[in-house]
């Protein structure tokens, strides 16, 4: 497997809101209603992340992971919008693979990526929150060192509220 990671471009939106859809309509299938997830649609996540791609708030940056040309992944991070977050606490906002990719170590690559630019940008500490019932991003998060910290709270998803809860790691250890 050869992956480039790369930032986002504002060419990449519709590649990118087609992951996020698939992506949502493998992994939360059996956590969020058959109904909400087979309405998403690319549509409706385009314009979000074209506007995100062409005027990125201060800090925000979009990776995606590039495989033989095809964009097959996308992370997103910042600084942390926790209202109990210090300035030198970063978080990853989102990452999302195309569901054929999962398991194949594009994720841990492109979330290694993301989290080492954090590092480099002078965060000390990166959190992100995950639906408590997705076991698998739980699996993963803590094959790579994070853990829980103790903070929850209840995400909404369309008219759903979902419990979440927050991973956070130190970043003054050497890359994940």
């Amino acid at each position: 497997m050869t992956v480039r990671i790369r930032e986002g471009e504002p060419a990449d939106a519709e590649a990118i809101a087609g992951i996020h859809v698939r992506s949502w309509q493998a992994t939360y299938r059996g956590q969020l209603t058959d109904e909400y997830l087979d309405g998403l649609t690319v549509e409706d996540r385009l314009e979000r992340h074209r506007h995100a791609l062409e005027h990125p708030p201060p800090e925000y940056r979009m990776w995606v992971a590039e495989d033989a040309g095809r964009i097959a992944g996308f992370a997103v991070t910042g600084r942390s919008q926790d209202a109990d977050a210090d300035e030198g606490t970063g978080e990853l906002y989102a990452i999302y693979l195309e569901p054929d990719r999962v398991g194949t170590g594009l994720g841990r690559t492109l979330f290694e990526h993301a989290i080492d630019d954090l590092r480099a940008r002078g965060y000390r500490t990166v959190t992100l929150w995950v639906l408590e019932t997705n076991d698998r991003a739980r699996r993963f998060y803590e094959r790579a060192g994070w853990s829980t910290d103790g903070a929850a709270t209840s995400e909404r998803v369309d008219c759903e509220m979902r419990p979440t809860v927050r991973y956070r790691v130190g970043l003054d250890r050497s890359p994940t």
